[in-house]
């Protein structure tokens, strides 16, 4: 049976599509002034899971063009009912996720990327932020890094909320938008951690690169004010 989340049955043309799917969205995110801090901190091997607090409905897009490796996404499995938008999911291997019932398959399919050694990007406070603020995160994750012994990449982002809030129908152009890629958490620092010490942990490096994210993005507007 094909599976289309197999790596070793994507043909050649597709990994190529995708990869330039990923240079169409960093050249149309284009008009938004994002910066990316902390690169060097992003594992370059290995099964990641990338977590970030979530501002807007950009954040993926923001997050897929500032991350060296391409990432699976998590999505509402509604969204893959959504024509146009349901086929580019899809295609982009995107994990459609119930969240209005146990979500058993998208997390059989999420720990089934990482045991591929593949990156997963998720928003762990669970919902979009209503003020651009951080959210509590929630302990959900702690079964998928514990059972695969993954590493964990933490990432602040700020000014997505300004570039789109929430209850915005169009996106702000012009906006900056700041990333920074935190010190990555790894297995032997949290395997022996409870869940909610592990989550505690999270939460306070993703609050770190999200403090730093908001001085950053303060910094850079007030350098262009003055220039």
């Amino acid at each position: 049976m094909f599976d289309p989340f197999d790596k070793t049955r994507r043909s050649p043309p597709i990994r190529f599509a995708q990869s330039a799917v990923r240079w169409f969205f960093r050249i149309n995110m284009l008009p938004f002034r994002t910066r990316v801090a902390g690169m060097e901190k992003y594992p370059r091997t290995g099964p990641l899971l990338v977590c970030s607090n979530h501002q807007s409905n950009l954040d993926p897009l923001i997050l897929g063009c500032a991350c060296p490796r391409p990432v699976n996404y998590l999505a509402k499995d509604s969204l893959f009912t959504f024509g146009p938008l349901g086929w580019f999911l899809r295609w982009n291997d995107a994990i459609p996720i119930d969240r209005s019932g146990s979500g058993l398959a998208g997390i059989k399919e999420t720990l089934k990327r990482l045991k591929k050694k593949e990156s997963v990007l998720m928003f762990p406070e669970g919902t979009r932020s209503r003020d651009g603020e951080l959210l509590p995160v929630k302990r959900g994750f702690c079964t998928l890094v514990k059972k695969t012994k993954v590493t964990i990449v933490p990432i602040g982002l700020d000014g997505a909320w300004d570039a789109l809030p929430r209850d915005s129908p169009l996106p702000n152009f012009g906006a900056t938008i700041q990333v920074v890629i935190g010190e990555a958490i790894e297995p032997e620092e949290y395997l022996e951690l409870s869940d909610d010490a592990l989550t505690q942990l999270l939460e306070t490096r993703i609050a770190e690169c999200f403090d730093k994210a908001r001085a950053m993005k303060a910094s850079a507007a007030r350098g262009l004010l003055h220039s």
